[in-house]
């Protein structure tokens, strides 16, 4: 497996964590509630997961992991906006600390994803191209 490959599949499985750890502590927090209705980012979470590992070397699982990052990215950009990383109902709570790292950390490893997922994407469309028929 070329090296970035290993690359996006590693920055990839850890955007998954991270959006699944943010998630967990919004709904221990009360931020979220904490029911049936989190069902259909679960099942997201399995797509990504999916192209992450199974579809990892082909053009859909460079799609699958383009989309599933790009999500991620604007979970952590979401909460820039407003108040900010540190106002509202975060602000002076315990934990703070840990919930800002995580969404800064989400927000880098995600966006460094989709940087990946868009060089692979091309480098397949340029292969591609290359490649007679």
């Amino acid at each position: 497996m070329p090296r970035h490959n290993v690359l996006l599949t590693s920055t990839s499985l850890l955007a998954i964590i991270l959006v699944t750890v943010h998630i967990s502590d919004d709904i221990v927090r009360g931020f979220e509630p904490g029911g049936f209705q989190n069902v259909r980012g679960m099942l997201t979470m399995v797509v990504w997961l999916y192209g992450t590992l199974v579809l990892g070397d082909r053009r859909c699982g460079h799609v699958v992991m383009l989309l599933g990052s790009l999500l991620g990215t604007l979970v952590s950009m979401a909460h820039m906006r407003g108040a900010g990383f540190v106002g509202g109902r975060i602000a002076h709570t315990s934990g703070m600390f840990f919930w800002v790292l995580t969404q800064m950390s989400l927000g880098v490893t995600a966006i460094f994803s989709v940087v990946l997922s868009a060089r692979a994407l091309w480098k397949a469309r340029r292969d591609r191209a290359v490649r007679p028929a």
